[in-house]
């Protein structure tokens, strides 16, 4: 049974989840409620092992996600988020399995935070994408892109959008590395689709694996010691059913069948 949502739309299609930010009326900012129902979201998505991939886009053609809601903010004076952050997943550390961003529209502030925290991204080609919060007074702390950026983008590329506080579309966007792929506006989820059916040809722990060494590796300095890091997805991977159907797979010239275990 699908969770009852407000603010959020939950959609499985077999190991697929799309998640849709259901505020088009305020640009798909998001406030205390909506925090709460997309931390849930992603913690049924983590434990749920049937489920292997997630898209995150937002409803309607105007916006991904604006960030916060500061008319409703300025009304309840209401700051609080889940301990797993804005949009229940900027400070999430323990989820390996693959996030794909479809930026459908606007991606400001909090939309930011939620992009960087995504490990893919596909944007629609009118799509913008900023960081306005010092021209309002502010800085983008809190959910982990001003720590997350130099190292997805480089450091120039990220002083740019952050001490500018200036847009950049979406063409300059695939330039400086924030996104993956441009697409038009009617093909955004197809592509983010199909991206994500890529992802569910491999076997889901070695995806795991792999996505877990990556991201945990960025804690070291060093080179040498994240080579002799314990990675417990690896292990996990390594010891799976999985990592005998593979390799029996193809030498039997067949697609292999993936147990997830």
């Amino acid at each position: 049974m699908l969770p009852p949502y407000q603010f959020c739309r939950y959609e499985v299609e077999g190991p697929l989840l799309t998640l849709t930010l259901q505020r088009p009326e305020v640009l798909n900012a998001l406030h205390p409620a909506a925090h709460a129902e997309l931390a849930d979201a992603f913690d049924r998505f983590n434990q749920d092992p049937s489920l292997r991939v997630a898209i995150i886009t937002g409803s309607g053609d105007r916006a991904f996600c604006v960030g916060t809601d500061l008319k409703a903010l300025a009304h309840t004076g209401d700051h609080r988020k889940p301990t797993t952050g804005f949009a229940g997943i900027t400070h999430r550390f323990d989820l390996w399995k693959p996030l794909i961003a479809a930026v459908n529209g606007l991606c400001l502030g909090g939309g930011m935070e939620i992009l960087a925290a995504c490990d893919l991204a596909v944007a629609a080609d009118h799509a913008r994408f900023g960081l306005p919060e010092p021209r309002v007074g502010l800085a983008a702390l809190g959910g982990g892109l001003l720590q997350r950026l130099p190292r997805q983008v480089g450091m120039k590329h990220a002083m740019e959008l952050v001490l500018t506080a200036q847009p950049v579309d979406a063409a300059r966007a695939l330039e400086m590395g924030i996104i993956n792929r441009v697409v038009p506006a009617s093909a955004v989820l197809a592509s983010a689709r199909a991206l994500a059916a890529q992802l569910l040809e491999c076997a889901p722990l070695a995806l795991q694996a792999s996505k877990q060494v990556m991201l945990q590796s960025l804690r070291e300095a060093d080179l040498n010691a994240t080579l002799h890091e314990d990675y417990p997805m690896a292990a996990r991977m390594l010891a799976s059913q999985d990592a005998v159907e593979g390799p029996r797979a193809f030498a039997e010239k067949r697609t292999p069948r993936w147990a997830g275990q």
